[in-house]
């Protein structure tokens, strides 16, 4: 196991290399700049502005000195918040997309795997065509329309609360946001959990079980949900890498101070360190779920080993 993971770690290199260098030239060849205004800048002024964010290089040398930074953890300062790097930036952002997506993440598991054990155990009645129908809507409505909607609802017309902002981080000012973002994932979860759930229940194994007169409980939890998580943890990878790095849009609604705001703003004003430390750092996060969930697989199913 710990050369598995070894492996794994030094294979994770070139990707988060790859990763870098796309985003990097694919930042540079986007339409406009920086420091583009509709005011123009003097050309003097515009010439120190390139002069001091090492700019005026040519692009290689750009990107070798990037590189040759971000290895050591420096990338570089932000070209909209002057006072602040980058690293500083993500360090304070990154807590609050941690609480705000860790927390969807576990109500996504939880609820989408008891929704999708309860629909497989009803299949084709009437509480499965239900619970399929909504998950259905949870997976095709955007964030975007189902956050304003609740705002309108329980902030605007209901007063029950508030329509953004961290607040002191409590569950009364989180509950708009987590709820946005909870809820496509349980959708997307509890239709897996389903699928996979009707497939173990079929299995020869489950049959074998329930002729020794297991009790039905003891079967589906014990037996049949082990196999039928074996999809789940697959798809929690870049779920959890989503959610935990903040989705951008839920928290530019919602007034959170997470990295995905910080995205959205440095993607607007062409800040190229900050959006290409939080593209880094999604890679990051991707690698390292992809890694639990193999890590995972192993103990899920004895018949995964790694050698």
């Amino acid at each position: 196991m710990i050369n598995f993971v070894l492996r794994r770690l030094m294979s994770a290199i070139p990707t988060v290399f790859l990763v870098i260098t796309i985003s990097f030239f694919l930042m540079r060849f986007a339409p406009g700049g920086p420091f583009d205004v509709e005011r123009p800048f003097p050309p003097d002024i515009m010439a120190n502005l390139m002069k001091t964010y090492h700019l005026d290089q040519p692009l290689w040398l750009q990107y070798l000195n990037y590189l040759a930074n971000a290895v050591r953890g420096d990338f570089g300062p932000s070209f909209i918040y002057k006072d602040s790097t980058v690293a500083q930036l993500i360090a304070q952002a990154l807590p609050y997309s941690i609480q705000l997506g860790g927390t969807a993440l576990l109500i996504a598991l939880v609820g989408g795997v008891i929704l999708g054990t309860i629909a497989a155990l009803r299949q084709n009645g009437i509480i499965d065509f239900a619970l399929m129908s909504v998950s259905t809507i949870g997976i095709t409505v955007p964030n975007f329309v189902m956050g304003p909607v609740l705002t309108l609802v329980f902030a605007l017309m209901l007063s029950w609360l508030p329509a953004g902002g961290w607040g002191d981080g409590s569950a009364y000012y989180l509950a708009l946001p987590i709820t946005v973002l909870a809820l496509p994932q349980v959708a997307v979860i509890a239709r897996l959990t389903r699928g996979s759930m009707i497939e173990a229940l079929h299995t020869d194994h489950i049959r074998t079980a329930r002729a020794y007169g297991l009790p039905s409980r003891t079967v589906v939890i014990t037996h049949a949900l082990r196999g039928a998580m074996l999809p789940v943890v697959s798809y929690l990878a870049p779920a959890a890498a989503a959610l935990l790095t903040g989705s951008a849009v839920v928290e530019s609604i919602f007034t959170i101070p997470g990295v995905g705001r910080f995205f959205v703003i440095g993607a607007l004003n062409r800040d190229y360190p900050l959006v290409m430390a939080t593209v880094v750092l999604v890679a990051v996060f991707v690698i390292v779920f992809n890694l639990l969930v193999d890590v995972a697989y192993g103990l899920l199913d004895p018949r995964v080993r790694h050698d």
